[in-house]
């Protein structure tokens, strides 16, 4: 890579970074920025009066655990995942 590509990454990396904080400086999660489509469609829902027809047998008992157990299902996807690519890679380097 030459100086000008890097030149010209660094500055994009740094757009990408500074922007959001200069669009949304002073704005926050109240505002409704940063919030994600999870909590827009529950807000949209629950102003339309649905009710559900039946609730979970078990709920995690806080935020950072239901967060928690959603990253290890993610981790566990991701080995998987990685496991059969490395397998079908290992096995065609064989033959």
């Amino acid at each position: 890579m030459n100086n000008k590509t890097i030149i010209a990454l660094i500055i994009i990396l740094i757009v990408i970074v500074v922007a959001p904080f200069i669009i949304h400086s002073g704005m926050g999660e109240e505002e409704g920025y940063f919030g994600g489509s999870d909590d827009s469609a529950s807000e949209v829902i629950e102003e339309s009066g649905y009710e559900p027809w039946f609730s979970s047998i078990w709920e995690p008992p806080s935020g950072e655990i239901e967060s928690l157990l959603f990253a290890v299902q993610a981790a566990i996807g991701a080995l998987i995942i990685g496991y059969f690519i490395g397998y079908w890679r290992g096995q065609s380097k064989k033959d």
